[in-house]
Order: C-alpha cells, then sequence, then structure tokens
C-alpha cells in the first residue's frame, strides 16, 4: 500500500519537502514551523491528471526545480486563485485581487525550469493532458475556444471568474472530511469535476477567433485590468487604455475578451456593481452615497445598472 500510495505523489512536491526537511505523508505537506505554516497537498491521479493545492505563508521565497517539466509540456494549467475563505474577504475596492478565478493556461505559456515557491501562496492547480482530454469531445461539436484550447496548437490563455456552484465544489476539496482510504478517488473525481464544468464554461464564449499569445501581452493585459479596476469611478476609455499599453485599441479590445471572455466595459461594469454591493451591504451606505461614490449622476441609470448585474435594486439589496 505505502509503495502503490508513493506512485501518486507528485516528485516536485516531495522535493520541496526535501528542501524544508520535513516529508509528504497521506499525499500531505505540513510546513515545519521554521520555515513558516501551511500545508500543501499533491495527486497524481493517473498520467493524465495531477492536482497541487497551495495553503502556505513562508518566512521566505524557495525555488524547486521541476523534476516533471518535459512531461507536462502537452498540459492545460488550471489554476484556482483566491479560493480559500481566509483570502475572500479584503478592503472595499480590491475586487481584483479577490474575487475567486481560474486561469487556464497551455503550458507552453506557464511552463518553468523552476517552480517558484512564493512567501504567501493559497492556489489550487490542476493539469490535465491536453490529448486526453481531446478524446473526450466530438471535433465538430467544441466551440472555437474550446477546440483551439483542447488542440493545443498555440499559446492560450482564459480567466474564468468562479460563480457558487463551481466554489462548492472547491470547498469539498479543500475541506470535505474523507477518509483516507477514499482520499485519492474522491479528489480525482472532484478535480475531473471542476475541469469539466470549466471547459462547459469556456463552450459558452462567443469569440470566433482566438489568436496566439506571449507572456509579454499577458502582463500588458492585466496591467489595464489593474487601471480599470483601480479607480471603478471613472469610466474607461479605450484610447487611453491603448495608449498605456502601448496596444492599437483593435489588439487591446481583441485580447482583453479573448482572456477574460468580456468587453472591457462590461467588465469594468460587473466589478463596478460588485464594489456598489460591498458599500450598501457591508459599509451600509446609502443608495445615493454609493451611487455617486462610484461616480455615477443619474441615480436612476445606476438603480437600472445595479439591478441588471446585481438581480435586484440597490435598495432592495441593502435591506435584503
Amino acid at each position: 500500500m505505502e509503495k502503490d500510495q508513493q506512485q501518486t505523489e507528485p516528485t516536485v512536491l516531495k522535493r520541496l519537502a526535501h528542501l524544508l526537511g520535513t516529508a509528504v505523508k497521506n499525499w500531505r505537506l505540513e510546513i515545519p514551523e521554521k520555515f513558516g505554516k501551511g500545508y500543501c497537498y499533491g495527486f497524481v491521479f493517473n498520467k493524465h491528471i495531477r492536482m497541487l493545492i497551495f495553503n502556505y505563508e513562508l518566512h521566505e521565497d524557495l525555488a524547486v526545480e521541476n523534476p516533471d517539466l518535459n512531461a507536462t509540456a502537452g498540459t492545460i494549467l488550471f489554476k484556482f486563485q483566491n479560493i480559500f475563505p481566509e483570502t475572500e474577504t479584503l478592503p472595499a475596492g480590491k475586487y481584483s485581487k479577490v474575487t475567486p478565478s481560474v486561469l487556464i493556461a497551455t503550458k507552453s505559456l506557464s511552463t518553468e525550469a523552476v517552480i517558484p515557491i512564493h512567501t504567501n501562496t493559497a492556489t489550487i492547480n490542476i493539469e490535465v493532458d491536453a490529448g486526453y482530454l481531446n478524446s473526450l469531445f466530438p471535433l465538430s461539436e467544441k466551440s472555437p475556444a474550446l477546440q483551439s484550447l483542447l488542440q493545443h496548437t498555440q499559446p492560450l490563455f482564459f480567466e474564468q471568474m468562479i460563480y457558487p456552484s463551481l466554489q462548492k465544489i472547491v470547498d469539498e476539496i479543500v475541506s470535505a472530511p474523507v477518509d483516507e482510504v477514499f482520499k485519492l478517488f474522491f479528489m480525482r473525481i472532484k478535480a475531473e469535476e471542476l475541469v469539466c464544468r470549466l471547459l462547459m464554461e469556456l463552450e459558452k464564449r462567443d469569440t470566433q477567433q482566438l489568436y496566439a499569445l506571449n507572456n509579454n501581452d499577458i502582463q500588458t493585459i492585466y496591467k489595464v485590468k489593474a487601471q480599470i479596476l483601480e479607480h471603478l469611478e471613472i469610466p474607461p476609455l479605450i484610447k487611453d487604455l491603448a495608449l498605456s499599453a502601448g496596444m492599437s485599441p483593435t489588439k487591446l479590445k481583441r485580447l482583453f475578451k479573448q482572456i477574460f471572455g468580456s468587453s472591457i466595459f462590461n467588465y469594468y461594469q460587473q466589478f463596478r456593481m460588485k464594489e456598489a454591493a460591498f458599500l450598501l451591504k457591508e459599509k451600509k451606505l446609502s443608495v445615493a452615497d454609493t451611487g455617486y461614490k462610484l461616480g455615477f449622476t443619474n441615480l436612476s441609470h445606476f438603480s437600472t445598472v445595479f439591478k441588471d448585474h446585481i438581480g435586484m435594486k440597490p435598495k432592495q439589496y441593502s435591506q435584503s
């Protein structure tokens, strides 16, 4: 039994354990107190899919050689972030950092010979063989986004927000009490369920043509995202954002929608309404104060936009 279990533990997790002077037990690595606190879980379910769960704080950054570099070159990475309870609540106006989301990337954009182990990490990484996933779906029935991702013919990167039913699965992975006998089986089922539901969301995206991305493009688009969300009271101007990004307005809009699945303005408006909901419910601001704080001069328009995104009028929401 011990031999079989060892074969299901990722080599990179064992290397981290060795670096910290400890060992992996039942797929779990506890961070020794002298290095920090927290834990890591690692599962190799089979040759097609594996999962790493990181939730720790270290006193200083470390670097671990990635022994699986060549073995994982043809995989798709699903990286869940801001999904642990203690990382979800931060001050108002910081939704760009705390909204639960998942990054979906072809391995060509994320593979490194050395894996950085940062001082504060709370993520779940699922790696799946692209060929295995591609074989599960009829080619003719795939959307362009799904088809391009699974065929793994160009560097692609998407971000998908995590909705409540997805968060529920994540919560089960993180905290559901499961006997060790069933742990590996349970985790594999949950990992596959997450991947399936995320592919279902990508299938809904209406992008007809996908463009190969590079790390510089991705970094630029994320800087634009940060600009947009830094001042939610100011509607974004495409020409100003494009100038700042060093891109044409057409390329900026195209790549932004490809990564986030939404236009720049719709994305901005979505986070603007999240902030409005936070101010109304948590900060107890009035509807008028909230609307004006977020740049609305017409409170009737604010009420309409809020209902479109949240599902009820601001006043009703604040009293719910």
